[in-house]
């Protein structure tokens, strides 16, 4: 399985909106790109009590394959590029990983 995952960076004059991220764009991404599933972050701070984290919102989208993701992205990521200053001024960046392993540490 792979995960893709859309970081949104935080700086001065940053700006984000979470409810039209949830609410419009990922459910556009989310029929479009078929991912098996999707999670969205709402960035809250940084380790630092009352620091700021470096990324506004991140979201998580994964694949069985790369070639899932990138087949469907060849057909889709101009549409959704171009709904990104719909909600954000602060370019994505993205990385395709491959999950090697998934642990639920035990209590």
């Amino acid at each position: 399985m792979v995960r893709v995952s859309v970081s949104y960076p935080a700086g001065e004059g940053k700006t984000f909106d979470l409810e039209y991220y949830t609410t419009k764009h990922m459910p556009l991404v989310g029929a479009l790109l078929k991912p098996v599933r999707y999670e969205i972050d709402d960035g809250v701070g940084g380790v630092t009590p009352g620091s700021a984290g470096p990324y506004l919102a991140a979201s998580y989208l994964y694949f069985e394959t790369v070639d899932d993701f990138r087949t469907a992205a060849a057909l889709h990521l101009e549409h959704l590029v171009a709904d990104v200053p719909n909600y954000t001024n602060s370019p994505p960046v993205i990385q395709i990983s491959e999950i090697v392993a998934s642990v639920t540490p035990t209590r």
